[in-house]
């Protein structure tokens, strides 16, 4: 099995099926922005802006009409300086799922080959051996922030406490403590929220 691209940045991308093909590929956090969907999801607009706050991302979106238009958005929404702008070539053709190809009859990032890829993400390459620890759902449940009672509030108190958007669904909020804060403070932050004692850490750069 050939050796992922592990990526110092997080990756967005339009759909499902681009991050399907980029995960055997890149070893990143790549996040699904839904096409168009990203326009009306007030959830994940605030993600993105507290992202960018904090980190560099990178943008991969096809090269059809829906793509430019996509990221055009997201280079609205966020400092273009914070934004890596990648670039997939304009290829004729129609992914193996499709059953006709696009209206443009261009190939979308799920269709490109692995070395097209590899050729985009090899300048944001890292040897990073660092060890992850990541939070988890088991960890949500563990501590009663998902599937006991008023598990939504006391999610929205511990985003609170860690400068997140405080209407996160379980799933985005992991994935936000992930990207930016790590385990040391959640686990902070769920002590705090216990014992009514502050600790102050400083936010996980990447």
């Amino acid at each position: 099995m050939d050796k992922k691209i592990k990526v110092r940045f997080p990756v967005l991308v339009e759909g499902k099926y681009d991050k399907i093909t980029l995960s055997s590929i890149i070893d990143a956090n790549i996040i699904v922005l839904g096409g168009f969907c990203v326009f009306n999801s007030e959830e994940l607009k605030k993600l993105l802006k507290k992202l960018a706050e904090r980190t560099e991302l990178i943008l991969l979106t096809d090269p059809d009409g829906g793509g430019r238009q996509i990221r055009s958005y997201i280079l609205g929404l966020l400092p273009k300086e914070r934004v890596h702008q990648l670039h997939i070539p304009q290829i004729m053709g129609k992914e193996a799922r499709k059953a006709k190809a696009s209206r443009q009859g261009l190939l979308g990032v799920e269709g490109m080959k692995r070395e097209v890829i590899e050729r985009l993400f090899l300048p944001f390459s890292t040897d990073s051996e660092e060890k992850s620890d990541p939070v988890t759902v088991a960890d949500l449940y563990r501590d009663g922030l998902s599937g006991g009672e008023d598990s939504s509030g006391k999610r929205a108190a511990l985003a609170a406490r860690l400068d997140l958007p405080t209407d996160l669904s379980a799933k985005a909020l992991i994935e936000a403590i992930n990207l930016l804060c790590g385990r040391e403070m959640y686990e902070a932050a769920v002590e705090d929220m216990k014992t009514g004692k502050y600790k102050k850490l400083e936010r996980k750069h990447r």
